[in-house]
């Protein structure tokens, strides 16, 4: 995967960010058209689709090759840290506001479900990765913005945060999840509420239903703004996932999202299904539950203090 973040005026900038206390690396993603508060044209969207296409595609990558977890290689093919998480966030004050709409994607396109079309669907490309994707949301989280922030596994916000679904507002159509996914958020009367109203989600109300999954407050000791906390704690956050059996993230991730798409019933069976495979792949050697009992009995390591 190139690395974007010296391109001059690109519009989406990546760069890995290596991960405190591990051999991992996060991918800092960051729209980056802050003079249109990061709104998307045609342009960005095809650009988000191929970072995340490659995304998807390295990390699938670790899968077929499992060695690279456990033989003490942390390097891609590239030379590159190995992924733990992706983080996307917008530069300057806003998350993201929405479409361009002086030069705005083809709607008949990002609804499509041909696989020409999808290639260039940033959220169906995002739906692909296998590793947690953390939403740095600070500003204007609007409408197709919202969509990209729903197709996030964790959001993380600030004070200045402001959800809104302008979609009924102007006769546009949802096409990227935000009918059906700020449901399993916040529960579908106040989806319905969010939606029809087209009006402004604060941060705090966002936390309390469950939107936002932390809420940081930005000002630091001398009550002055800073911008980076936020970005930090999502740092922070995926240093903590790099800690972990990254195996086991990355099937843990796969169980959590098949799951939301069927009923309680069929997700537990799934979930067996999925247990029952990873169990017939490593109880025979032995080594995970060793490091379990290991770790359990360890007196002197150290003990994280809770974040939660």
């Amino acid at each position: 995967m190139t690395d974007s973040s010296t391109t001059e005026a690109a519009v989406v900038l990546t760069s890995r960010i290596p991960l405190p206390d591990s051999e991992r690396c996060a991918l800092l993603i960051t729209l980056n058209r802050p003079h249109k508060k990061n709104c998307f044209n045609t342009e960005v969207c095809h650009k988000l689709a191929q970072i995340f296409h490659n995304v998807a595609e390295e990390v699938q990558g670790y899968d077929s090759n499992c060695n690279n977890d456990d033989d003490g290689s942390n390097n891609n093919e590239e030379g590159q840290l190995l992924l733990a998480a992706v983080i996307l966030t917008g530069a300057g004050k806003s998350f993201c506001a929405g479409a361009d709409l002086s030069a705005p994607p083809n709607p008949l396109h990002q609804s499509s479900d041909l696989p020409h079309h999808l290639q260039w669907n940033p959220v169906h490309q995002m739906s692909r990765v296998g590793i947690p994707i953390i939403g740095v949301v600070r500003g204007h989280v609007i409408t197709g913005g919202f969509e990209l922030a729903l197709a996030c596994d964790i959001l993380i916000g600030s004070h200045t945060t402001t959800f809104r679904d302008t979609h009924v507002k102007f006769g546009l159509a949802p096409c990227w999840g935000l009918s059906q996914k700020l449901s399993q958020r916040i529960g579908p009367g106040r989806a319905k509420i969010v939606s029809f109203s087209a009006r402004p989600l604060r941060a705090e109300r966002a936390y309390e239903w469950g939107l936002l999954d932390e809420l940081i407050d930005e000002t630091n000791n001398s009550s002055e703004v800073d911008d980076d906390v936020v970005l930090k704690r999502a740092i922070e956050l995926s240093a903590n996932i790099a800690s972990n059996d990254p195996l086991m993230v990355r099937r843990y991730k796969r169980a959590m999202v098949e799951g939301t798409s069927m009923t309680l019933q069929n997700g537990l069976q799934r979930e067996r299904e999925l247990g029952i495979s990873h169990y017939l792949e490593i109880v025979g050697d032995g080594a995970t539950f060793e490091t379990a009992k290991d770790f359990i009995s360890d007196d002197k390591r150290p003990r994280a203090q809770s974040k939660l």
